[in-house]
């Protein structure tokens, strides 16, 4: 393997220590705001995914039996460690990622509340219990871990998607493998490292890096008991036909379209300000990003001409430069795709109303593109049909709010909705009848919190078990139940008829 002089390498993490990889394969990291290498990151083998389960698997028994006051222990450690480092780990994912700093310190904040959620594993994993549910006998239910355990994440939240999932799985007694995206890995040895530093002990928590090969290898893995997933639908959707093939329990969340429906009695600046920070927050590589603003009736003019106002004022930028307020996309061929969108519109019967190809912002480097405002897209349009994942905002004009509700629910994904207005009757309605996973009134990007838990419907989510929270729990544990007596010898007989409550 060839590294160039000067850029960092970027290795596994199996067994408590950096290991580097002998596959011969490797993947460039780059520096989104210079376009300039950044790293070198190792690309897993089948040898070494299968290092890391089996060093996973030789920690699970003492980690399963560990009281569940030790577990919460060294979970408020890592907490308090994640809360000391945030810059370090924040700027590290704006390093590789391209959002600005502020923006990253917000994806930690939002990670350290699931640590948080997962420091009370001795309430979450409190069973239950009947007394005398027949003459002498108690009925009563426990939660155990699974094992072996995985997380495939994506590029966009490379440290708060991961402590989505390793904080629950890990509280409830599991080992767990990370799979971080190959664009934006250091977030990963960050947190594990913090996580040997909190006291974890060797092989409970593993990171291989790589590409498809470490993610087929770790789906076919008969050790694995379950993997959980974050990215596009069609990824999504293989992973979870693959892993349930191989008998694993899966939860995989695809990719999204959400609409914020703007209603004609709706506060037109306030609706501006949440469709401009919910469109362009990120560059848009966001899931739970606004990528439609569907507007009811005369409202779309003045509405359009308010988020053009403040599309206008939008600072792009260099992430770690103080001030910018959006940075570049995280790879040059995914800009040029967003940027194709653009292009296409206008001869998809779309009206560009603000092209971000020739904002002063795109000839910052390779990987910066200005926002980019659509009126007039309906679907059937590839710039509403597809996930673009960049900042693109789409205008749809509908006359009644039953249009909006029907564009909505036809619309294939299902991740998130929202509504603004100021009728608490037609925001109750639309609760209601939207078929969404996540529902924000007046609230554009309405991610839930960590006591609750995140995931979409439709071809949003592949699984049963929506992320994190309570859901998280059980997702991560599996449900045994004790039938207990403990009779008088004296009273004991043969009764071959079926048990009855007596």
């Amino acid at each position: 393997m060839t590294i160039a002089s000067g850029v960092r390498r970027i290795s596994h993490w199996i067994g408590g220590k950096d290991v580097e990889s002998t596959s011969g394969r490797s993947g460039t990291v780059w520096n989104p705001a210079t376009g300039e290498p950044r790293g070198s990151v190792d690309f897993a083998s089948a040898r070494e995914v299968d290092l890391a389960v089996a060093s996973a698997k030789d920690a699970f028994p003492s980690w399963r039996a560990a009281p569940l006051s030790r577990r919460s222990e060294i979970m408020f450690k890592f907490r308090e460690l994640v809360d000391a480092n945030r810059r370090a780990i924040a700027e590290a994912i704006t390093l590789e990622h391209g959002k600005t700093l502020p923006d990253a310190m917000g994806e930690v904040a939002r990670g350290l509340e699931n640590i948080e959620f997962a420091c009370g594993i001795p309430n979450l994993l409190k069973g239950s219990f009947s007394e005398q549910a027949s003459t002498g006998v108690d009925v009563y239910q426990i939660r155990q871990p699974l094992g072996v355990v995985a997380g495939i994440t994506p590029f966009n939240f490379p440290a708060m998607v991961p402590l989505w999932m390793l904080a629950n799985a890990i509280a409830c007694g599991n080992s767990f493998i990370l799979k971080p995206s190959e664009r934006d890995p250091s977030a990963s040895l960050l947190l594990a490292d913090l996580l040997r530093q909190a006291g974890l002990p060797d092989g409970v928590f593993n990171v291989v890096q790589g590409d498809r090969a470490a993610v087929e290898r770790l789906i076919e893995h008969p050790d694995v008991k379950a993997i959980s997933f974050v990215g596009s639908t069609p990824i999504a959707r293989s992973v979870y036909e693959s892993a349930t093939r191989y008998g694993k329990r899966v939860q995989a969340l695809g990719g999204a379209k959400n609409h914020m429906v703007v209603l004609p009695d709706a506060d037109i600046a306030m609706a501006a300000d949440a469709a401009v920070s919910a469109a362009y927050g990120s560059a848009g590589e966001r899931c739970m990003a606004i990528s439609v603003v569907v507007a009811v009736g005369g409202i779309a003019d003045p509405l359009i001409a308010a988020i053009r106002e403040r599309m206008a004022k939008i600072k792009i930028g260099p992430g770690l430069e103080s001030g910018n307020e959006m940075g570049p996309l995280i790879t040059r061929e995914h800009r040029n795709r967003v940027a194709g969108y653009v292009a296409a519109a206008a001869d998809e019967g779309a009206t560009v109303v603000v092209d971000g190809r020739g904002d002063p912002a795109s000839a910052r480097g390779p990987h910066f593109l200005g926002t980019s405002l659509l009126d007039n897209v309906k679907p059937g349009m590839r710039c509403y049909d597809d996930e673009i994942f960049g900042p693109v905002l789409s205008v749809a004009r509908v006359s009644t709010y039953a249009e909006a509700v029907g564009m909505v629910n036809e619309n294939p994904y299902g991740n998130g909705a929202a509504i603004f207005t100021r009728d608490g009757g037609a925001a109750r309605q639309f609760q209601f009848d939207v078929e969404a996973g996540m529902v924000g009134i007046n609230v554009p990007i309405p991610v839930p919190v960590s006591y609750y838990s995140f995931g979409g419907w439709k071809a949003s989510l592949f699984g049963d078990l929506h992320m994190y929270g309570p859901e998280g729990v059980q997702f991560y544990t599996r449900a045994k139940l004790v039938t207990s007596r403990w009779p008088d010898p004296a009273s004991s007989r043969v009764d071959l008829g079926f048990p009855q409550v007596r």
